[in-house]
């Protein structure tokens, strides 16, 4: 809004960490591996009142509306009124989508490149994908899409958007998005494209000091970076020192999140999970070898999601690295895939995930080691104004350790809009920020330079983490 949250299958069913949002041109729901026991439906007076009324109400729907209107397109319209209502993961896939959607972390498929989310009821962009044709258009995050093809987007939802913007490469598809500062929709006409992903992207900043850019968790990432280090570890004959790029990763795998990790840890709790049955109740543990003498950095910001925000909690919460950026989204939910038997699936939260010090980072998140904004001081406002986080959807689970912020109302968000706002102006050439490109790019550049200084700084670290801040 997946193909196993790994090989870890042990029936029909199958766990996702799944990411924040739907992703015109990536996906968002990780399949995964994990058997969920049977569940038999609680068989009291109250349940079977409840199936008489809604029968009833079937009934009389299609005997009295006004237009003739097929029972399978009621009962889906049932199922996804009764997900809806539970949390902004749970959902139903049709047999379509559900096909379509088990090939998306392959990273290859006819879209946009649009990482899209529903905030207060209205479609919103969480981020564009670089190099799509969303990204080349100028869609920025919180962008409001209201409508596709001429039809408005009240009321739709992610998987209808979805399904609505992807399609066969070529193909062309309008929108309409409001922008916050700006007086009038601005009307889009884009080119779907093949969006390829390359989860995985490496290259060497100075000698010695390598740069990891991992874009989404998919079925490859964790080999592919595994390839990628060994070719820095060749061209530098030994890493000093590696910043690990995870800003804008909406999430993905959780097998993946656990092998990344992985890498840079030898022993020790990567992340668990908690649910309502023993089979949800997983620990998920280190093990030798890996690039576990490396310092790191980590990147981070408010696009940093799910599976993102395992490793960096992760790796944070063993002092392994230094976490630096902004804070992140706040997803904590695993989601799980239950394959019905007609070809359709139920996505459902079933658990809640934590980091190896038993933080949540439901709506939370991960508060950075250091933060920095990576945003000119003019853009700072309009930014936090832009940014969506796990705390802005609607029907999001709270975290239960924490005293979580208060809700936003609908009413407080209308009248917010309304507001006056001053246009956004464009940055100077010289105050554009490039991520990971050095000199323009300050989280980068400040990163480095904790790189070079990390025999003084690894101190502070330590010290931190046995404070279990």
């Amino acid at each position: 809004m997946p193909k196993g949250m790994d090989v870890m299958k042990r029936g029909r069913h199958k766990i996702v960490v799944g990411f924040v949002a739907c992703v015109l041109g990536i996906g968002v729901i990780s399949l995964g591996g994990q058997g969920l026991n049977g569940v038999s439906a609680v068989g009291n007076e109250n349940v079977y009142e409840g199936l008489e009324a809604f029968t009833n109400v079937l009934a009389i729907v299609q005997k009295n509306y006004v237009e003739e209107v097929g029972t399978q397109k009621l009962m889906e319209g049932a199922i996804n009124g009764m997900l809806n209502a539970l949390d902004p993961h749970s959902a139903y896939l049709t047999p379509d989508l559900y096909k379509e959607l088990q090939v998306d972390t392959e990273g290859s498929f006819g879209g946009l490149g649009i990482e899209i989310t529903l905030r207060d009821g209205v479609l919103t962009v969480v981020a564009p994908i670089e190099d799509t044709p969303a990204a080349r258009a100028g869609i920025k995050a919180g962008d409001q899409i209201i409508k596709i093809e001429g039809e408005l987007t009240k009321d739709m939802s992610l998987i209808e958007a979805v399904k609505k913007m992807r399609g066969p490469k070529g193909s062309k598809v309008q929108i309409s998005i409001r922008r916050e500062g700006v007086p009038r929709f601005i009307d889009l006409t884009l080119t779907r494209e093949v969006i390829k992903v390359q989860s995985v992207r490496a290259r060497t900043l100075e000698k010695g000091y390598g740069y990891v850019r991992v874009v989404q968790f998919q079925d490859r990432t964790s080999t592919d970076l595994e390839a990628a280090l060994r070719r820095l570890t060749q061209e530098n004959g030994k890493l000093e020192g590696l910043i690990l790029d995870l800003r804008n990763n909406p999430g993905g795998l959780l097998s993946q999140a656990v092998k990344v990790s992985d890498l840079f840890l030898d022993s020790g709790l990567i992340v668990y999970t908690e649910g309502r049955l023993d089979s949800q109740k997983q620990k998920y543990f280190a093990h030798a070898g890996g690039y576990t003498d490396v310092p790191i950095v980590v990147l981070v910001n408010g696009g940093s999601a799910s599976a993102s925000e395992i490793v960096a909690g992760a790796l944070q919460d063993h002092g392994r690295a230094v976490v630096l950026g902004t804070q992140t989204f706040g997803k904590g939910s695993v989601q799980t895939i239950l394959p019905l038997e007609n070809g359709a699936a139920l996505r459902l939260t079933t658990a809640m995930y934590y980091t190896p010090s038993g933080r949540s980072i439901q709506v939370t998140g991960i508060s950075p080691d250091i933060t920095l904004d990576n945003v000119a001081p003019s853009q700072v406002a309009a930014r936090e104004r832009r940014e969506i986080r796990e705390g802005n959807l609607r029907g999001h689970l709270n975290n239960k350790t924490q005293e979580a912020p208060p809700d936003r109302k609908e009413g407080e968000r209308l009248e917010e809009m309304a507001d006056p706002v001053e246009e956004e102006q464009p940055l100077k050439p010289e105050e554009q920020i490039k991520e990971g490109e050095l000199g323009k790019d300050p989280q980068l550049d400040r990163a480095l330079q904790l790189l070079k200084s990390w025999r003084v700084f690894k101190t502070t670290v330590a010290a931190a983490a046995g404070s279990g801040k």
